[in-house]
């Protein structure tokens, strides 16, 4: 990578920040359907056709780093020793990566926001299918189970439902104005699941 290279990704990464961080704003004060695409690119000081060379949709402001952190996740429960049970390991690998838990006054805006947009919830759950996809192989390893092994339904069934506790614990979360322990949602959703 050269001098220009490394300039211009760091350029790059300071404007999706930025772009970013004026669209959350837009979109915590007057909600995510009033705000268009428009409003935060003038805010940004930029034209609606740079906006759409850092984001495909409005959607992917709040949610872009859903993906990365599929990424995070995946890597902490890699580092997570064989030996501890699937559901053990995603827990503890669901904790480690930061940006799940974070401030709870902007989470819990964020999550009644995106709970409460159809459109958000959608890419949300698009977003945690590929979460599915690269957790899998490492559960099926702790199944003992061949990780390329297409047919084995159960590795599958244990990352879908962690999934879907974490994602039933924020909707909780949220609706009740971040009131109760997240983590703690997190364990009695995964719990209820388990028996």
């Amino acid at each position: 990578m050269g001098i220009e290279d490394g300039l211009w990704s760091r350029s790059r990464r300071a404007a999706y920040a930025e772009i970013t961080q004026v669209a959350m704003r837009l979109f915590l004060d007057q909600g995510f359907a009033a705000t268009t695409i428009d409003q935060i690119a003038a805010a940004a000081g930029i034209s609606r056709r740079s906006f759409f060379r850092y984001f495909g949709t409005k959607e992917d402001i709040v949610l872009g780093d859903l993906a990365v952190q599929g990424e995070l996740v995946r890597d902490a429960l890699e580092a997570v020793p064989l030996t501890v049970p699937p559901w053990d390991a995603l827990q503890e690998a669901l904790w480690k990566v930061e940006g799940l838990v974070g401030d709870d006054e902007t989470m819990l805006k964020i999550a009644t926001m995106m709970y409460e947009t159809p459109s958000l919830r959608a890419r949300s759950i698009e977003k945690h299918l590929q979460w599915q996809r690269l957790l899998v192989p490492n559960v099926r390893r702790r199944l003992g189970s061949d990780p390329t092994d297409a047919d084995d339904v159960a590795a599958d069934a244990i990352v879908a439902s962690a999934i879907a506790c974490l994602d039933a614990a924020g909707a909780v979360w949220a609706r009740n104005g971040g009131a109760a322990d997240l983590k703690e949602l997190y364990r009695r959703a995964v719990e209820s699941v388990r028996s």
